[in-house]
């Protein structure tokens, strides 16, 4: 009950300071405000949690303001391995608080900090100090370790990590040079002395097979393992569906349906299946692999679920969230064999327009597994090598080009957003080395499949907004005008411009329609990407700005995301007839913390994609150095002209590396021009490189021009 009269207290002390006619109060001020005693115990309590929580601040004559008058700043702080750091502050449109060494006051990356701002020159980003450290991180870092006589010290993989960490013999774990180690912080750095730590785990020599994408993961604090008790809970989970588990389900057994994945997939979690019907309209099946008939709320399985939110693909590995017994078994449509699926099937006429829809708990059994590679060769070769082994199921293909055509076609006049960007896959031998970086080609299966599945989630989305009760959407919010603004002077420079209402997609679409084929086509479209906001998940249904839908939402992946998991889980709740208001006041109260940690959990797994993909890139490229490159200027900056590689591979080429003039960075146009020749290089040229510095640990290359 004190905690709980203590959070209202806290809630209604916040909302007071934040008023606009609030006027600075004292204490004995404040308790009149809420009809509190001053001496009240949790009065006290709660002022003085505000206080160490850097949520409010004290005049000199101890009155209560927000630290924001006084010029303190609540933010995270990150650290640069120059010494120097940032604190970013909510709200505060981008203008990180740029903190200089001498003024971290032993403050260390990811801590939760009050900082100064001594001054603020417009334009620039503030700076200031460091004056308190409200919540220190749990400082985890995995690095490599040396050993000298009688101690050692770990080099940490992590930039942003400035010191070496001194550790004693004692707290080696016997460690030897070479190990890459995981190390807890036990004394913090100072002025005068490194920080010390303690090995706690040898995650093996940095020259051993996987040892590099381990450490990689370790440092992320992504986890691998699971819980002895998630292998107890599902040890009863049979392989096989009993036919007492097909009780009040639909049965589509004898419906011919299809799962259409990559080759190396096998965690399999939708199948489509679909007819013509008499009037002409298309009756399209998407079918969903029912999870949460194995998963259930609440238990350790879920509650691992929902701790790691989503499966994390790397370059060597995945890291599923449930376990293979289900991602890989019971849980994935694999031919053949009986599967429990939730099905969105929606009946659409010849315009793309959903006539009727119904969602329902089934029971299926998958024909055929089919690759993309395949059903884009049936479709598009005549002379195909899988006609035949396909050749039952190429009326039901056709119809599917044509349906994903007619849903494309009407997705891109209402204005969705289409962003062709080269993506790429890393190939690795046996030992886990990297041969080849190949572009990674799309087909039109892959847009077949894709056009599925965004029909279905926009279709459950616009299902559930109307019923009003508590569900997870996918949010991709309108972007900020001041980033529209910006954006529209960059591209003016270029000669585009945005038509009409800059806050609609149709112009950007019109504007990615104009830079189709273009030198700048891949820079413009990322600097457009950056424009926007990210997607997240909410309670609140907000629409999404890049697909431009009113209702969207993520259904179609419950084997490797949680929000797909959860929205599981309410639909069949509400389809048996068991969504009551007990029900939705429970999912009222945690469908904030279900959207918030998704979300979160998803930055963290393309974090994690992406550090390991740039090592493994950079690991490609160490044995080159020498070679000499064809590139694209992919950015211009007062430091650098970055250059991209056909196969997406980028590097710096520095401008104190180009010798041939002195190069002025010109940031109107956003060109380096030599002041003597006049050389200029642009966004787009092309360019000849000679790769000069691999630096695999800081995953970075360095160019010349050849």
């Amino acid at each position: 009950m004190l905690a709980d009269n203590k959070d209202e207290i806290k809630n209604k002390v916040l909302a007071i300071v934040k008023d606009k006619a609030y006027v600075p109060a004292k204490m004995k001020e404040m308790a009149f405000l809420l009809d509190v005693d001053k001496k009240n115990f949790e009065f006290k309590s709660a002022l003085n949690e505000l206080l160490d929580e850097g949520e409010i601040s004290l005049t000199r004559n101890r009155k209560i303001i927000l630290p924001k008058a006084l010029n303190l700043y609540k933010g995270t702080f990150t650290s640069n391995a120059r010494g120097f750091g940032f604190v970013t502050v909510e709200d505060s449109e981008g203008k990180d608080i740029f903190i200089p060494a001498d003024y971290i006051n032993g403050a260390m990356n990811k801590d939760i900090v009050l900082a100064k701002v001594h001054f603020m020159d417009y334009g620039k980003k503030p700076e200031g100090e460091i004056i308190k450290i409200i919540k220190k991180s749990k400082v985890f870092v995995v690095g490599t370790f040396e050993k000298r006589e009688g101690f050692g010290f770990v080099r940490p993989d992590d930039e942003k990590i400035p010191h070496d960490i001194f550790i004693t013999k004692a707290n080696s774990k016997n460690a030897v040079t070479g190990h890459k180690v995981g190390v807890t912080i036990i004394k913090r750095a100072d002025k005068n002395y490194k920080p010390e730590g303690k090995v706690v785990e040898i995650l093996g020599h940095k020259n051993d097979p996987g040892v590099d994408i381990l450490s990689i993961i370790k440092q992320l604090e992504i986890p691998i393992e699971f819980p002895e008790e998630i292998y107890d809970e599902i040890e009863n989970i049979k392989d096989t569906v009993d036919e007492s588990e097909t009780a009040n389900r639909t049965d589509l057994r004898n419906i011919q349906t299809v799962t259409i994945d990559g080759e190396d997939a096998k965690d399999l979690d939708d199948a489509i299946s679909l007819e013509v019907l008499e009037n002409g309209n298309y009756k399209l099946g998407v079918h969903i692999a029912d999870v949460t008939h194995y998963v259930k709320e609440n238990s350790p399985l879920d509650t691992e679920a929902l701790n790691r939110g989503t499966s994390v693909y790397l370059v060597d590995r995945v890291i599923p969230m449930l376990p293979h017994k289900l991602s890989n078994g019971i849980c994935s449509l694999n031919p053949n064999v009986d599967r429990l699926a939730l099905s969105c099937i929606m009946e659409i006429n010849k315009n793309g327009d959903i006539v009727a829809h119904e969602i329902l708990e089934t029971i299926i059994n998958i024909n055929k597994r089919m690759s993309y590679t395949a059903v884009s060769s049936v479709l598009e070769d005549e002379a195909s090598p899988h006609l035949e082994d396909y050749e039952k199921f190429m009326p039901m293909l056709q119809d599917m080009a044509t349906l994903s055509k007619i849903l494309k076609a009407k997705r891109l006049k209402r204005g969705s957003l289409e962003f062709d960007f080269p993506e790429s896959k890393v190939i690795l031998d046996s030992e886990g080395k990297t041969i080849d970086v190949k572009i990674y080609e799309r087909n039109f299966a892959t847009n077949i499949i894709e056009e599925f599945m965004l029909v279905s989630n926009e279709t459950v989305a616009e299902v559930f907004f109307w019923l009003e009760i508590p569900f997870v959407f996918r949010t991709h919010e309108e972007p900020d005008s001041e980033k529209i603004t910006k954006l529209n002077n960059f591209i003016s420079r270029f000669g585009y411009f945005l038509k009409g209402s800059s806050n609609h997609t149709k112009s950007l679409q019109s504007l990615l329609s104009k830079l189709k084929g273009t030198k700048e086509e891949t820079v413009i479209n990322r600097i457009i990407l950056r424009s926007l906001k990210q997607a997240r998940y909410t309670p609140e249904n907000d629409g999404h700005f890049g697909l431009a839908a009113k209702y969207y939402c993520h259904f179609t992946s419950p084997i490797r995301r949680y929000p797909d998991l959860q929205i599981h889980r309410i639909i069949k709740e509400h389809v048996n007839g068991k969504m009551n208001a007990q029900r939705i006041e429970h999912y009222k109260n945690i469908i904030n913390e279900v959207c918030n940690s998704s979300s979160s959990k998803e930055r963290l797994a393309e974090n994690a994609e992406r550090e390991t993909s740039n090592y493994k890139k950079v690991e490609y490229m160490s044995d080159k150095v020498g070679e000499v490159f064809e590139a694209v200027i992919s950015g211009v900056t007062g430091w650098g002209i970055y250059v991209e590689l056909p196969n997406t591979i980028e590097g710096l080429v520095s401008v104190s590396s180009m010798r041939d003039d002195y190069y002025v960075f010109d940031e109107e146009r956003f060109v380096l021009v030599g002041e003597r020749f006049g050389r200029v290089y642009a966004l787009g040229d092309k360019v000849t490189v000679e790769l000069v510095r691999a630096n695999i640990d800081a995953r970075k290359l360095d160019f010349i021009f050849a």
